[in-house]
């Protein structure tokens, strides 16, 4: 079997300088943590696609193509050793087009929260803080818990959470 690596999608939506946090409840990762809605690409399935569907499925917003971008992308290294690529488009939320937002999921979301993004909770999902902290800064490729190596020493880049641009 060829090594894969999962790809996940998450949705940074925004309202003024705050973002949508949802509370992880009964999903055996990370629960008890605030995250960004988001999950894994399914077989045959676009990222856009992905991210579209996980916004109606867990928060029941209807998104369109063109109301999400692209804006960070974190490949993370889990100190369990567990590798991911993280894909984390962004949003501007408008109600009148996409609706209000809603726990469609109460048997994995504990409640939704707006948050503003420049102090998020301390128990927000480091990958999904990595994430937000990338789009809040411009940077486009964020590595998270990846050891500093040498290619990084020629560039100078230190820190757990490293941008490559």
């Amino acid at each position: 079997m060829p090594y894969t690596i999962p790809l996940d999608v998450f949705l940074i939506l925004s309202r003024g300088d705050e973002v949508l946090l949802a509370l992880r409840e009964n999903t055996g990762f990370a629960d008890g943590l605030w995250n960004v809605p988001s999950g894994k690409v399914e077989p045959g399935e676009s990222a856009v696609a992905a991210v579209l569907r996980e916004a109606r499925e867990e928060v029941g917003l209807s998104l369109a193509v063109a109301d999400v971008r692209l804006v960070t992308t974190v490949h993370v290294n889990r100190p369990d050793g567990h590798v991911r690529i993280g894909l984390f488009f962004h949003a501007v939320h408008d109600p009148a087009r996409h609706g209000e937002p809603v726990n469609a999921e109460p048997h994995k979301c504990g409640g939704l929260a707006w948050s503003a993004v420049s102090s998020l909770p301390p128990d927000t999902e480091p990958y999904n803080a990595a994430g937000l902290t990338g789009w809040r800064t411009g940077n486009p490729l964020v590595l998270d818990g990846w050891p500093a190596g040498a290619a990084e020493r020629e560039r100078g880049v230190t820190g757990t959470a490293r941008s490559w641009f």
